[in-house]
Formats: C-alpha cells, structure tokens, sequence
C-alpha cells in the first residue's frame, strides 16, 4: 500500500494548512471505511488512495510518497 503524508502534499504544492485539511478528512474516510486507528492524532500517513478520494482526482504517478515495502 502506498501512503502519503502532509509533506507530501505541501512538496506537490499544496499550502501547509490546506494539506492538513486534505490529511484530516482522508482520515475520517479511513475511520467511515472501518478503520478506527486512523482516529489516533500521533498516525501521520494515510492511503493514497483515500487522498485521492478526497481530492477527486488521481495524483500524479511521480508524486512524492512511500513506496511500498517489499
């Protein structure tokens, strides 16, 4: 699973306090989804998927994020 953080977001040139936002509500989407521990203040990463879902659109393939562990 690739994740993204707020830095990520601010990197793809999002202003600091709109990508809190973003991370906020990607948040309350991974809890709707079932996800409770995404409800913890200290996790700073979320799906990019569930950014993708709350911006509506798909980010770029060469945005900065993690990649997934093998």
């Amino acid at each position: 699973m690739v994740t993204i953080t707020k830095q990520d977001l601010v990197r793809l040139g999002y202003g600091s306090s709109y990508a809190a936002e973003i991370m906020r509500e990607a948040k309350k989407l991974m809890v709707k989804k079932g996800y409770v521990f995404y409800e913890s203040k200290k996790l700073s990463r979320v799906p990019r998927e569930a950014v993708e879902e709350v911006l509506g659109i798909a980010l770029p393939n060469d945005a900065p994020s993690a990649s997934p562990k093998k």
